[in-house]
């Protein structure tokens, strides 16, 4: 049977009060009290019970985040990397990580609803940003703390993590131009997701920017899968003029794309040249490794759930919102120079 406050009371002579307010380290109980209490608490295995001390102090000691899930299966490792940050830091604290999954929409919100109603948590991370995001319109009208990685349309009154995606994707196209890449395609995320704004605008200014005469560039939309990379690139390759160069707005679906060009008997980082965004762990060892934009995922998580713990303990923020500076890392999915050195475009 487990130790109980009872049990050290009868040890130690001490009434249970004087037991459990000793166990709390109350400044009313004497010091010599409480190293007696302590002391046989630890001789007789005591473990406190953290239902009965939540219910006391009105905490849970649990953060929750929610994951946006999409059909039966949810294999994306960025938010491995991420939920590892989250976690580790959480435990670090003596806080626990409670992961729920629910795919966007109206059930979205009621997981939200039943957790800040039912105070199943004491604070919440918000992912994957929408422009128009009802989560955060909820949760800025309750009382409970929580952090966003991302941004949103609108005014930013909220604390956040976020990494300059527009920055990200201007580089990889600075970096494809640098080789002579003058037809490109962008596979775009979802549009209602924030990262996709970002990462689209980045793109088309990028190649605004260069003051060369360009092909139009090719723009399709996608569901940051693997296979919706793969099926994306087909549509691209199919085209009277394919694109050279193509920039996919995440790793997994750089991964289907590079699976559909290879499929197709093109060389990738030769024939034609793949990139991604996120630099997630399986990039550095994919078929050919591949270009993309780094982004420190673990650290992220860890980051946001510092915030959201000082939150909770009710510190001051030194700074609400911080936005990462983003790193191109070259591989050789985008190797090789696709047109002659005089800069000539086979049309």
């Amino acid at each position: 049977m487990s130790v109980t406050i009872k049990d050290i009371a009868q040890q130690t002579g001490k009434s249970i009060t004087t037991v459990s307010r000793a166990l709390a380290d109350k400044d009313d109980v004497s010091l010599s009290t409480k190293e007696l209490v302590r002391r046989v608490a630890d001789e007789m295995g005591y473990t406190p019970n953290r239902v009965a001390q939540s219910l006391q102090k009105r905490r849970t000691d649990i953060i929750g985040l929610v994951l946006p899930t999409f059909g039966p299966r949810f294999s994306d490792p960025f938010f491995s990397e991420f939920l590892a940050g989250v976690g580790n830091k959480a435990a670090e604290h003596g806080y626990d990580l409670l992961v729920s999954t629910q795919a966007p929409g109206d059930g979205e919100l009621d997981v939200y609803r039943r957790k800040v109603q039912g105070r199943r948590v004491d604070g919440l991370v918000v992912v994957r940003t929408r422009r128009i995001d009802p989560r955060i319109e909820y949760l800025r009208n309750s009382t409970i703390p929580f952090v966003v990685f991302g941004r949103t349309e609108g005014e930013l009154d909220f604390p956040l993590v976020d990494e300059d995606s527009a920055l990200g994707t201007r580089l990889l196209v600075e970096h494809l131009m640098g080789l002579r890449h003058r037809r490109f395609a962008f596979i775009a995320p979802p549009p209602e997701l924030m990262l996709t704004q970002f990462r689209l605008h980045g793109f088309c200014e990028g190649l605004a920017s260069t003051g060369l005469d360009l092909d139009p560039p090719q723009i399709v939309t996608s569901d940051l899968t693997q296979r919706g990379g793969y099926r994306a690139t087909e549509s691209l390759l199919n085209n009277a003029k394919p694109p050279t160069a193509i920039i996919a707005g995440n790793d997994l679906m750089a991964f289907g794309a590079m699976s559909a060009a290879q499929h197709r008997g093109l060389v990738v980082g030769k024939d034609i040249a793949i990139t991604g965004f996120d630099d997630i762990p399986m990039s550095e060892h994919a078929h050919p490794p591949l270009t993309t934009v780094h982004q420190p995922i673990y650290k992220i998580g860890a980051m946001v759930c510092d915030m959201l713990l000082k939150l909770i303990r009710g510190d001051e923020l030194k700074q609400q919102q911080i936005i990462l500076q983003p790193t191109l890392v070259v591989r050789r999915s985008c190797g090789a120079q696709p047109y002659p050195a005089s800069g000539d475009i086979e049309s």
